[in-house]
């Protein structure tokens, strides 16, 4: 049997119930241009409800980001096939100092507790790290592909 693609449509927390555990996405932010500029990253969920990303400030996302906060991310799952969903909301880039402990809870979004928080508070000033933290304005359904309902029924 074929597999039918689906998609699901989700409130604010049904939402942010399918990002907690996905961490690979896709941001989309504009060029100059208007353009559309698309970066791999990995992302976290923080305590407000936003998606999280940390950076450098001298990337072009975080540029374009500064410059025009609609974004977009396209949250995967880790199997390719699995489900996705596309997020499109307003950005917020904080550089250091102010970035230090929302990059903390980035990390703890990701990957639990850090065995020094000092050790990892004192690299990201070293390596002068940026956050970008996209407020979610609104989102497609939860998807999967495959084949469209109406011809997953055919014989």
């Amino acid at each position: 049997m074929p597999k039918t693609a689906t998609a699901d449509r989700v409130d604010l927390d049904g939402l942010l119930e399918f990002l907690r555990p996905r961490h690979k996405a896709l941001l989309m932010t504009r060029r100059g241009d208007g353009e559309p500029q698309i970066s791999p990253v990995s992302c976290g969920v923080d305590d407000a409800g936003r998606v999280v990303v940390s950076t450098y400030p001298q990337r072009a996302k975080t540029r374009n980001a500064r410059r025009d906060p609609r974004v977009s991310v396209v949250v995967l799952s880790d199997d390719f096939d699995g489900p996705w969903v596309q997020v499109d909301g307003t950005a917020e880039v904080l550089d250091l100092p102010e970035s230090v402990e929302p990059l903390v809870e980035y990390f703890r979004s990701i990957s639990g507790e850090h065995p020094d928080w000092d050790e990892y508070r004192d690299a990201m000033r070293r390596q002068g790290k940026s956050l970008i933290r996209v407020t979610p304005q609104r989102w497609g359904p939860v998807a999967t592909g495959g084949f469209p309902p109406e011809l997953s029924d055919k014989d």
